[in-house]
């Protein structure tokens, strides 16, 4: 499975759809991006006159490349329309704020993927290199 049709498989749609590119992909980890469209709805109500991304959509960028995207590629063959990795649990310190069409890169890599679960230490870095936001992210393979 490459990253092209990992992309293509994964269970999300616009406007909830946050990976763009994946630039890396192995047993042990992923990177890829996505850049904010300043029109997204979330950024008119999140403070006003001063957008700035909320924190949960910025853990759900984290979950969806660094977690959904690496437990697909993981899964590989057995990987279908039946299979989904819902998000456990995480533990994410937030350093800095993203504003309306910034782009940011998230790298993660594996802690442990076993009996179905998957764990991963997950860095969020704008394109300055800067790290946004850190930490430990997990699910779990579920089969409809």
């Amino acid at each position: 499975m490459n990253s092209q049709d990992i992309i293509a498989q994964l269970p999300y749609s616009k406007p909830f759809l946050f990976v763009d590119e994946i630039t890396h992909i192995d047993e042990n980890g992923v990177e890829g991006s996505y850049t904010f469209d300043e029109n997204l709805d979330f950024y008119k109500g999140h403070f006003k006159d001063f957008p700035v991304t909320p924190g949960v959509i910025l853990i759900e960028v984290m979950a969806q490349i660094g977690l959904v995207c690496l437990g697909m590629f993981l899964l590989n063959n057995t990987f279908s329309k039946s299979t989904s990795i819902a998000l456990t649990s995480t533990d994410i310190e937030f350093l800095k704020p993203i504003f309306p069409t910034e782009k940011v890169i998230v790298i993660s890599e594996k802690i442990y993927f076993r009996f179905g679960k998957l764990k991963c230490k997950v860095i969020m870095k704008n394109e300055n290199e800067e790290v946004v936001c850190t930490g430990i992210i997990a699910g779990m393979v579920i089969r409809k």
